[in-house]
C-alpha cells in the first residue's frame, strides 16, 4: 500500500500545527520542536511540516511505500522513464530511519520515494533547526534536485 507524502516548510510551527490539526481534525502523530507529521488514513497521506530555516512553502512531494520491493519497483519505473533516481540507503532523517530514492520532476519539484524502517526519538545532542546527522537528510548533494528536509 502506498501513501502520498507532502512536506511543507513553515514560518511558525506552532501556528501551523494548530491550523493543520484543525483542518485534519486530529493532532499530529509526531511532534518535535522543529517538525510535525500526520499519518492520515482519510485522505491517505503522510503530511509533514518543518521549521528548519528553508523558505516557507512546498519542500518536496513523495510516495511512502511499505517495503523495499515496492521501493525498487518505483525506482525501476523512474529509470525506465529516463529519470535517474539518487538512492539513499539506511538514512536518518526527519526522526526516522529510511531507505529512499530521489528525483526531480520536469518542473524541478523534488520527489522522494521511501520506506521507513523505524521512528527515531530525538536525543540531547539534536539541534532543533536541523534533522541532519551523520547521514544528511534530503536530496543528496550530487543530485540536481534542491535540498529537501534539512536546511
Amino acid at each position: 500500500m502506498k501513501r502520498l507524502h507532502v512536506h511543507v516548510h513553515v514560518e511558525d510551527l506552532a501556528a501551523s500545527v494548530r491550523f493543520y490539526a484543525s483542518l485534519f481534525g486530529v493532532p499530529p502523530s509526531l511532534l518535535h520542536v522543529d517538525y510535525a507529521k500526520w499519518n492520515l488514513e482519510d485522505p491517505r497521506v503522510n503530511f509533514a511540516i518543518s521549521q528548519r530555516g528553508g523558505e516557507a512553502g512546498l519542500d518536496h512531494l513523495g510516495i511512502q511505500v511499505d517495503d523495499a520491493g515496492a521501493l525498487a519497483v518505483i525506482a525501476e519505473r523512474l529509470t525506465a522513464a529516463g529519470a535517474a533516481p539518487v538512492e539513499q540507503a539506511d538514512t536518518t532523517c526527519c526522526y526516522a530511519r529510511s531507505d529512499k530514492a530521489w528525483v526531480n520532476d520536469p518542473q524541478g519539484i523534488a520527489w522522494e520515494t521511501f520506506v521507513t524502517h523505524e521512528e527515531i526519538a530525538p536525543t540531547a545532542n539534536d539541534k532543533p533547526a536541523s534533522c541532519c546527522g551523520e547521514t544528511s537528510c534530503g536530496v543528496p548533494s550530487e543530485s540536481p534536485a534542491p535540498a529537501a528536509c534539512c536546511a
